[in-house]
C-alpha cells in the first residue's frame, strides 16, 4: 500500500549511525526522517490545491484568466470537484485496521497530504493506548542488545510518525475547541435582544475574533444554497454589525 508520497516516503536517504560495538556489519545507507509539519487543519484539508509553490506572477496571470474567462473558471472548478471526489472515494475504500499495530502501518503507508484528514477521521483511535503502543515499540528497538539496519530504519519511521501524529492531534483538538467556542459566541449574538450591547460586552472580554466571522460566513453560504433569503438577510445584517467591532 505504501506509495512514493506516503509517510514512509518522507524518510530520505542518509548516512547510517555508527554501529554498536556488539554488532559488526558493513556501513549501509538508511533513510532519514523528515518530520512533516502540521499546518492548520481547517485550511484545505483535502489538499486539492497542493503545496505552496513559487511563480507569483504566473499565479496572478492564472487568476486574472479565471476572472476574465468564465469557461476556464468553470473548467477549473470542475477539475477541483472531480479531484476532491476522487480522493474521497479512495479514502472511503481504505480499510481501517482494528488493532494498534495495524493502525501504525496504516499511518506509515498513508500519503503525506492525507495525514491531516486521517487524523480527523480517526481521532478517537489516536488515544493514550495507541501512543503507548508506539512508545513501547520504539523502546524495544532502542534498548535491543543488537540492532539491524532494518531495525534502525524502523526506529526512524516510528519516531517521525509519532511526532507527526502528536502534533496533528494537538492541532486538531485546538481547532475543535475553537470551533465549539465560536459556535457558542455566535449563537449568543444571534439570539441577543440587544445586539449592540452584546457585541460591546464581548469586545470588552476580547471574545470577538475571525473564527466567529468565518463560521457566520459558512452559515450564510449554506443559507444561500438553500434559498433561505430571510435567513441570509438576517445573518448578513449581523455580520455587518460584527465587522464594526471585530479585531482580526
Amino acid at each position: 500500500m505504501a506509495s512514493f508520497a506516503s509517510l514512509r516516503g518522507a524518510i530520505l536517504q542518509g548516512p547510517l549511525l555508527a554501529p554498536r560495538l556488539a554488532v559488526r556489519r558493513a556501513p549501509t545507507a538508511r533513510r532519514r526522517a523528515v518530520p512533516a509539519k502540521i499546518s492548520c487543519i481547517g485550511w484545505d484539508p483535502e489538499g486539492i490545491l497542493g503545496a505552496p509553490t513559487g511563480g507569483h506572477i504566473s499565479r496572478l496571470e492564472f487568476r486574472r484568466r479565471l476572472e476574465r474567462d468564465s469557461e476556464a473558471r468553470e473548467a477549473f472548478e470542475r477539475q477541483v470537484r472531480e479531484e476532491k471526489e476522487r480522493r474521497r472515494s479512495e479514502r472511503e475504500a481504505r480499510v481501517i485496521p482494528d488493532t494498534d499495530a495495524g493502525l501504525v502501518e496504516f499511518f506509515l503507508d498513508t500519503e503525506a497530504r492525507e495525514i491531516e484528514v486521517e487524523i480527523g477521521r480517526l481521532r478517537p483511535r489516536l488515544n493514550e493506548g495507541f501512543f503507548n503502543h508506539v512508545s513501547r515499540e520504539i523502546a524495544q528497538i532502542k534498548f535491543a542488545v543488537t540492532r539491524t539496519a532494518e531495525m534502525e530504519d524502523r526506529l526512524i519511521e516510528l519516531e517521525a510518525m509519532q511526532k507527526v501524529l502528536l502534533e496533528g492531534v494537538e492541532a486538531y483538538d485546538k481547532l475543535q475547541n475553537d470551533l465549539v467556542t465560536a459556535k457558542e459566541r455566535l449563537m449568543k449574538i444571534l439570539q441577543s435582544s440587544d445586539r449592540k450591547a452584546t457585541l460591546l460586552e464581548m469586545v470588552e472580554r476580547n471574545e470577538l475574533n475571525i473564527s466567529i466571522l468565518t463560521l457566520l460566513d459558512e452559515n450564510i453560504a449554506s443559507a444561500k444554497t438553500s434559498n433561505q433569503d430571510e435567513a441570509v438577510a438576517f445573518m448578513e445584517n449581523v455580520r455587518s454589525s460584527i465587522v464594526k467591532y471585530i479585531t482580526v
